[in-house]
């Protein structure tokens, strides 16, 4: 076996250090002044984030942080680190030269350290995987730009192979299918972070890899096109995004007669704010409150047995 050390990077969003008004702040604020997340004019966007969005968002977004916040922390990096953690000890346990490092595009652990930890260690490649099944260029590009960004502080800048998506990957299909099991009168809603549907008319593939995804699964599953529905999360702003949107999607749910459904969120490597407190609850209220009768929230892959050995077998493709 070849004996040169190489590195793994995990990379992820972030999250916040605290659940708290200026910890939630300080995040918000990198993680929205990224151009790649919002895309608008310096000039015109930076001073609504500072004067506007910042001091009314973040004591909202700190409140519903306390509400899944657990004696680990967040349970983002808690469940990232996990994944670091099995995935260590796989390498380990077959004998391989492999360290894995934990980043994050934006807060601690920063892309940053987590290059700087890799270099030290003496890697001679880098394997640097972002936990997003689906690209985008608001968060896999943004690693690469985290990623690029932080090898300008070394002189010694090794080879490095990029893991683009793996949307449509055979072992993360199959773990996702694993996942799910429905009752035979539930609908299955996959509900995707949503990004602004100009992005897509501009390029971007998120919207096609979500779309096939969510197919894949179904035909895994030997769903009929009845039996599930894919929508869109999260929008920010007042620019349309991907459609159909999530919230709306589960108010209306039950005058269509669905009343019963089961939500996963097929791009989410790890539970998080956007799953635990937005679909979990959140959109739960929603559909309850519209007359739906049942609804089941579908955890996130996590550090599942089955996700691992997709996340594994992705990087020793590139070693």
């Amino acid at each position: 076996m070849n004996s040169s050390k190489i590195g793994v990077l995990l990379a992820n969003l972030g999250t916040p250090d605290e659940p708290t008004t200026p910890a939630v702040k300080r995040y918000l604020k990198q993680f929205l002044s990224d151009p790649r997340v919002i895309d608008l004019p310096r000039w015109k966007w930076l001073p609504i984030l500072n004067f506007i969005v910042l001091p009314k968002r973040s004591p909202k977004v700190a409140h519903a942080y306390q509400s899944i916040w657990t004696e680990n922390g967040s349970p983002l990096l808690a469940i990232s680190r996990q994944q670091q953690s099995i995935i260590q000890k796989y390498f380990d346990v077959k004998g391989k030269n492999i360290v894995v490092e934990l980043g994050m595009s934006y807060g601690n652990p920063s892309m940053q350290s987590a290059v700087d930890n890799l270099i030290a260690q003496g890697v001679e490649k880098i394997i640097v995987l972002p936990l997003y099944p689906q690209y985008s260029s608001s968060t896999t590009a943004s690693v690469f730009d985290a990623f690029a960004k932080a090898l300008t502080a070394h002189k010694k800048v090794v080879p490095f192979e990029f893991i683009h998506s793996y949307h449509d990957n055979p072992l993360y299909i199959q773990a996702l299918a694993n996942s799910i099991e429905l009752a035979d009168d539930e609908l299955l809603l996959f509900s995707f972070h949503g990004i602004p549907k100009r992005y897509e008319t501009e390029g971007d593939f998120y919207a096609s890899h979500c779309r096939e995804t969510a197919k894949l699964v179904a035909e895994k599953l030997g769903l009929t096109e009845k039996q599930w529905f894919l929508s869109f999360q999260s929008r920010f702003g007042d620019e349309e995004w991907l459609q159909p949107y999530t919230d709306e999607t589960l108010a209306n749910f039950p005058s269509q007669n669905v009343k019963k459904v089961a939500v996963i969120c097929a791009g989410f490597s790890a539970d998080c704010l956007e799953t635990l407190e937005e679909i979990a609850e959140e959109n739960r209220e929603n559909f309850e409150n519209a007359g739906g009768e049942s609804y089941r929230y579908i955890p996130a892959l996590n550090a599942n047995a089955d996700h691992i050995q997709a996340l594994v077998k992705l990087i020793e493709s590139k070693i």
